[in-house]
């Protein structure tokens, strides 16, 4: 029972899109505007950096405290399972007709909590590909791509490691229509000097 509560309450906490939360407390349904995708990065592009930053970090924070509540009431493989249903939460809200973000921010939290050194690492490296780029799709995607590695480098176990592949790949199909995009160079940049919501 106390697993079941564990992993409903992982995907209930998954679930808050706060992206369109922000979107509403301004007037704007982010279904409606930008990428039309209710994730950090439309909001960043709609309603601003600070706003953008703030909803990124709470997408963190959600995956992070589903494996920590796993943790500290279940033991093995329960934390894993928390993990994956925030994820799938937020890639499928209920709130929202089961149409929510891509799942990258409550990913890497969701990583945090499991291996936290190989995601450390993998933010680094998200955050240095975007800035050169501009492309936040091209850091999601250089960052699922190298993840799994980094996991099997820092001597996470085997079922952490597989979760972490899967976890990748799903994040790279949910990437797909962005990458169709980025080979007809129609893929929109990130405009750092935008001011909006600062």
């Amino acid at each position: 029972m106390t697993q079941f509560l564990v992993i409903c309450a992982a995907y209930l906490l998954g679930s808050i899109s706060f992206a369109y939360l922000a979107g509403r407390s301004r007037g704007i349904d982010l279904r409606t505007v930008g990428s039309k995708n209710v994730g950090a990065t439309n909001v960043f592009r709609t309603l601003g950096r600070t706003i953008g930053i703030a909803v990124m970090a709470l997408d963190i924070a959600k995956g992070v405290i589903a494996v920590e509540l796993a943790n500290a009431t279940t033991t093995s493989p329960w934390p894993l399972i928390a993990a994956a249903a925030a994820i799938l939460g937020h890639v499928f809200p209920v709130w929202l007709g089961f149409r929510g973000g891509k799942g990258v921010a409550v990913a890497g939290g969701a990583m945090i909590g499991l291996v936290p050194l190989a995601a450390l690492i993998v933010i680094v490296i998200w955050v240095i590909v975007v800035a050169a780029t501009r492309y936040v799709s091209v850091g999601s995607i250089a960052a699922a791509a190298v993840f799994p590695f980094l996991v099997l480098f820092v001597g996470a176990s085997w079922p952490v490691v597989i979760f972490a592949t899967g976890a990748s790949i799903m994040l790279v199909v949910r990437h797909r229509a962005n990458i169709t995009r980025l080979i007809h160079h129609e893929e929109l940049r990130l405009d750092f000097s935008r001011r909006r919501g600062s």
